[in-house]
Formats: structure tokens, C-alpha cells, sequence
């Protein structure tokens, strides 16, 4: 079989003699791309559904895929059938992503108060960010670093000072506050 954009297709079979016959057939009004992607699964379909749904849809179209596959190496190998498989690779894959896509929103449901959250929930950012210490974390001190500031407290002074004009100064003494 030839495909092209036209509804119509030619046959040719040629005979132990050689001579060459040619039949024409009508498939439809309609492209063959227009007739597999009529089959084709629509993603605002898949996403009313329940996941129970998409599982056996799933299921389905696996079965479909192993059929066609199936159909590909033992019959007649033709162009529809090769088109038919990549638009079910396709529609598996969409409804994978779709199933991940709720598995995802509902673990984020489920997690969304607690403390500790799965891993691909959390920021990503970079792995020094967030391997970095928290702001409470920062301030924390040993008993050590506590007994030394209690004993030696910092020192607070002031400078006494007297300006005789614009331009000159006269520090007098240094007092510890």
C-alpha cells in the first residue's frame, strides 16, 4: 500500500509474467494521518477521569500496542500499521504522564501540613543551598562559647572630647561605660 494525502490509494501487484495491473480503491474523504489521530487519545479527556480509569485505559492500550506490533512482523508490514503503533506509543505515554501527574498532586495533598515531605517535593535549588545551615541552626552556641562571653563580657567605652574649632580636635580621655 502507498499512502499519501489523498483520500485515494493505488494497489499494485505484479504477476509471474510481469504484467502490471492497477486498481484503485477509496479509502475515505479523509487523510490517513486524519484517520489515526480521530483515535488518538485527548488529554482534557484523560484528566476527568479517576485513576482506576486511566489504569485500565492504560491496560488497553497496552494490549492494542502488542496486537499491532504483532500484526506489523507476521502480516503484510503496511504504513498504517506503523503509523497506528507510533499514535498508541503516543497515547500511552500521554496517559502515563497524566496518572503520574494525579499520583504526584495527591502526595502533595497528603503532605502538604506535615514536617517532613517526600523528596521530589521539596525545593530543588542547588545542593549547597540546601545543605546550609538554618537561621536557628547559625545561632547556636556551645557551653563552651556561653562561659567565655559571660565571663568576659564585651567592653562598652566612650571618647571624651573637646573641639577647640572647625578644624582641631582634643581627645581628653577614654571612659569605660
Amino acid at each position: 500500500f502507498l499512502f499519501n494525502d489523498t483520500a485515494t490509494t493505488q494497489i499494485y501487484t505484479r504477476s509471474i509474467v510481469g504484467s502490471v495491473r492497477c486498481v484503485q480503491e477509496t479509502v475515505s474523504t479523509q487523510s490517513t494521518w486524519d484517520l489515526l489521530k480521530q483515535d488518538m487519545v485527548k488529554t482534557y479527556e484523560l484528566r476527568t477521569k479517576d485513576e482506576k480509569a486511566l489504569v485500565e485505559e492504560l491496560g488497553k492500550l497496552k494490549a492494542e500496542l502488542a496486537k499491532a506490533r504483532i500484526g506489523k512482523v507476521s502480516a503484510a508490514a503496511t504504513q498504517v500499521k506503523a503509523s497506528k503503533i507510533k499514535v498508541l506509543r503516543k497515547d500511552i505515554a500521554r496517559l502515563l504522564t497524566i496518572i503520574n501527574e494525579k499520583r504526584r498532586d495527591a502526595s502533595a495533598l497528603a503532605f502538604k501540613k506535615k514536617k517532613y515531605k517526600p523528596l521530589d517535593q521539596r525545593a530543588k535549588a542547588t545542593r549547597a543551598f540546601r545543605r546550609k545551615l538554618t537561621p536557628f541552626q547559625k545561632s547556636r552556641k556551645t557551653l563552651r562559647t556561653l562561659k567565655r562571653l559571660n565571663s568576659n563580657p564585651l567592653r562598652k567605652f566612650a571618647l571624651e572630647a573637646q573641639i577647640q574649632d572647625f578644624f582641631t580636635i582634643q581627645y581628653l580621655s577614654l571612659i569605660h561605660i
